[in-house]
């Protein structure tokens, strides 16, 4: 039986960035991961809090949780396959 490696899961930390650049790096950062890895976005502009979760479903991905605390929030997300 052959075991599937664990998904690899990296943080980006997007403190600072607006719209449209948040969802760009987070484009751009998945981009260079493997199909089932997972990548957690710190966002802190509140525009970005439903657009980069919202872009993401719509470039494949799949969001596995938001969590809005107060000024930040922070996505969760697993690369979409190939």
């Amino acid at each position: 039986m052959v075991r599937q490696a664990e998904p690899r899961v990296r943080t980006l930390d997007l403190s600072g960035e607006v719209c449209p650049y948040t969802f760009l790096r987070s484009k751009l950062a998945l981009e260079e991961m493997d199909p089932g890895d997972e990548l957690i976005i710190l966002l802190d502009h509140r525009p970005a809090f439903d657009s980069v979760p919202r872009a993401l479903r719509l470039e494949g991905h799949e969001v596995l949780g938001v969590d809005r605390s107060g000024d930040r929030c922070t996505v969760h997300a697993r690369k979409g396959g190939p």
